[in-house]
């Protein structure tokens, strides 16, 4: 037997080998029980297929597919053909893949050959089958399905299960093109997905998808945040700040860690090309959320988290908001000297920037009382010179005369603030 079935020996509407086929009034051959449970299961009044208005209920058995159903099935009909050429494979392989597609894009029922396609791509494996699945106008095909979750009122579960199918067959795809050799296949992928209606249709997904599905999600949006020009301030694609909101959901997220950092990722490289998009961002609650979260955070997600509000901090939003936080200081400055050297250097340059636009006594007396400041002057002993240490002396060149008058640090500390002051730039022995 041949590894694919012919195409006009499946269901259209179960994507199976037919074991009873018959044939309804608009000509088309279903399996006797799948067009039964459409009619008379579901009450449906249409072809499955050309959607014609039903003129009667006959089912008419194919004698004939059955017969060349039943005999592509014999053993008898291998022995010729177990061992074909690798182009006659190849060639079959391509038209299976073209005429699944067909039954993708015309039939109502799409899971099935979404599966169906998905398995297909997984066998093949290699890049020669994603190559011809893009030049077979896939993507477009998959993106037309997606798009039709903008049209639907959220109870139609058919759907929305063949977009998450859709959404999946994407992920697998888009994980190879970022590896082909063929950028004009990259670009053409890239832009399809980056089109207003297929963008939209994924923050959907992104919303009110499983879980699974918004891992596919996500790894596909971080695609087209690294390898495009995409503009996220867009409102197709934010749909306001609908789009940050979701983002910082899955951020928060404290059962799929998996989520979560894949949220991050996203958010940093969305966030680190587009100043306008760190707007969009302080404005759906990102530095009220990443405060809130950083405290508890592991090495990874801590580092992850401090880039992510150094780059929300270099807007004077982001940093209004991060002064204006009842735990803001307290929380960057407990993670420096705290959870590693990156979390630290992000740390320092967080509280540069406060102190740079910020410096006014009610941030640096937060500074002093939280422990941010002791934690600055135990840099200062760090042998050697780095961008860090040159950051904090420029710290307490600017406000050590105000955070020496505390009288919660000893008179070691109060001196070795006070040469501070007192040295010009040029003094070697504090850089």
């Amino acid at each position: 037997m041949e590894e694919y079935p012919p195409h006009h020996f499946l269901c259209p509407i179960s994507r199976e080998v037919m074991k009873e086929p018959v044939t309804i009034f608009s000509g088309v051959t279903y399996d006797r029980t799948s067009i039964e449970k459409w009619f008379f299961t579901y009450k449906k009044k249409t072809c499955p297929t050309t959607m014609q208005k039903a003129s009667d209920f006959t089912l008419t058995p194919n004698h004939t597919l059955n017969r060349l159903i039943l005999s592509w099935q014999s053993p008898n009909t291998t022995t010729t053909t177990s061992s074909p050429s690798s182009s006659n494979s190849s060639n079959y392989k391509h038209e299976h893949m073209v005429e699944l597609l067909k039954a993708i894009d015309s039939s109502p029922f799409k899971v099935r050959s979404l599966k169906e396609m998905r398995s297909l791509l997984q066998i093949d494996g290699d890049e020669a089958a994603k190559s011809d699945f893009i030049k077979s106008n896939g993507v477009q095909i998959l993106c037309k399905i997606l798009t039709q979750i903008l049209f639907s009122d959220g109870s139609d579960f058919v759907t929305f299960r063949a977009c998450e199918e859709a959404i999946a067959v994407l992920y697998q795809l888009v994980s190879v093109v970022v590896l082909l050799s063929e950028k004009e296949e990259e670009h053409q992928v890239f832009d399809l997905l980056s089109q207003p209606d297929t963008m939209r249709s994924m923050v959907t997904m992104l919303q009110k998808a499983s879980a699974d599905t918004r891992l596919h999600t996500l790894s596909i949006l971080r695609n087209i945040a690294k390898k495009t020009n995409y503009d996220w301030n867009s409102d197709h694609a934010s749909q306001g700040t609908d789009f940050f909101k979701s983002l910082l959901e899955l951020v928060s997220d404290q059962i799929s860690t998996k989520a979560s950092s894949s949220a991050l990722e996203v958010l940093i490289e969305i966030l680190s090309k587009s100043k306008k998009s760190r707007l969009r961002a302080i404005e759906a609650g990102a530095v009220c959320v990443l405060i809130e979260l950083l405290p508890e955070s592991n090495r990874s997600r801590c580092e992850k988290m401090l880039y992510l509000t150094k780059l929300l901090c270099e807007c004077a939003e982001g940093r209004t908001e991060l002064v204006e936080h009842g735990m803001g200081i307290a929380a960057v400055s407990k993670k420096m000297l705290e959870a590693s050297r990156t979390a630290t250097k992000v740390g320092v340059k967080v509280l540069s920037l406060v102190c740079s636009f910020h410096g006014n006594e009610k941030v640096l007396e937060e500074m002093v009382m939280c422990g941010a400041v002791k934690k600055l002057v135990a840099l200062l002993h760090i042998d050697g010179r780095s961008s860090t240490k040159d950051k904090v002396v420029k710290m307490f060149k600017l406000h050590a005369n105000s955070w020496k008058r505390y009288p919660c640090f000893s008179t070691h500390y109060n001196q070795y603030l006070g040469l501070l002051v007192n040295t010009n730039d040029n003094n070697h022995h504090i850089q």
